[in-house]
């Protein structure tokens, strides 16, 4: 649970360079596993599907995913040193809002998407996933960087940064627009490549894959409520703090004075 601070607190001190050092990690894991991958990680041919080449590692979610990790802390990082971790600060960086935005709409949502749905098939039948061939050429500690590291890195970062969801339509159209780029991607690679991505589509039949997709959809519109709900819980005070500033700003404002009505007191004073 995240500990009360005042609102530049998140970035000053113990509590500050420790969030960096967060950031900083999971920025080089992401960038180093997804580097480890393309380069060094290679099936032989036997473990080959006819027509897998089409499209290379980045038909696979796992990968746009990690990606996405990648670039999201390393957002978080630079955010660290020229943006503010500020809860209200006078002026809201870009970078800010871009790390908050990027958060809310695909970084948590696709990361636990990818991580259970990965895992829970894992648990049903991994061959339908994660063949156990793959085993000697996919190291394991790969495994867990691409597939449990991210939520782990998630939730880290949901209790101890502090962020402003962006408005729920926002949120949902940026996610929505992400997800449905990665399922028109599968159905070009099944396209040209002539195969789905994910062995488990090849057990489905058409209404199937239909309700598995829209379940998919489902799912993640799920995790983006799920992440927003945990937000405002662990924030609860700062995000009153927030309101409370926003409207002592709008406040303070001065009140906008009538030209005739200022006339009107001219006359009746001359």
């Amino acid at each position: 649970m995240a500990k009360s601070k005042t609102s530049g607190g998140y970035q000053r001190g113990v509590y500050g360079a420790l969030l960096k050092l967060m950031h900083f990690i999971a920025a080089v894991q992401f960038s180093y596993g997804l580097y480890y991958d393309f380069v060094y990680v290679h099936f032989p041919p036997e473990l080959k599907r006819a027509g897998g080449e089409f499209g290379g590692k980045l038909k696979f979610l796992t990968i746009w995913d990690a990606i996405l990790q990648a670039v999201y802390f390393t957002v978080c990082l630079l955010n660290d040193f020229i943006g503010t971790n500020e809860v209200a600060p006078k002026r809201m960086p870009l970078i800010r809002k871009v790390k908050d935005y990027m958060l809310a709409a695909f970084a948590f949502p696709v990361a636990l998407n990818v991580g259970v749905t990965f895992w829970t098939l894992m648990a049903i039948d991994r061959e339908l996933v994660f063949p156990k061939a793959l085993d000697a050429v996919f190291p394991g500690w790969l495994n867990h960087v691409m597939h449990t590291n991210i939520v782990i890195f998630m939730v880290l970062e949901i209790c101890t940064s502090f962020r402003q969801y962006p408005s729920r339509k926002a949120g949902l159209t940026g996610l929505g627009i992400f997800m449905a780029s990665y399922l028109a991607w599968l159905h070009v690679v099944r396209h040209f490549g002539g195969i789905w991505v994910y062995p488990v589509l090849d057990v489905l039949n058409l209404p199937q894959r239909i309700v598995f997709f829209a379940v998919s959809l489902i799912f993640c519109v799920g995790l983006y409520l799920l992440g927003e709900f945990f937000n405002n819980l662990i924030w609860t005070k700062e995000l009153k703090q927030l309101r409370t500033a926003a409207g002592s700003g709008a406040t303070s404002q001065p009140t906008p004075v009538d030209d005739k009505s200022t006339e009107h007191l001219k006359m009746n004073i001359v």
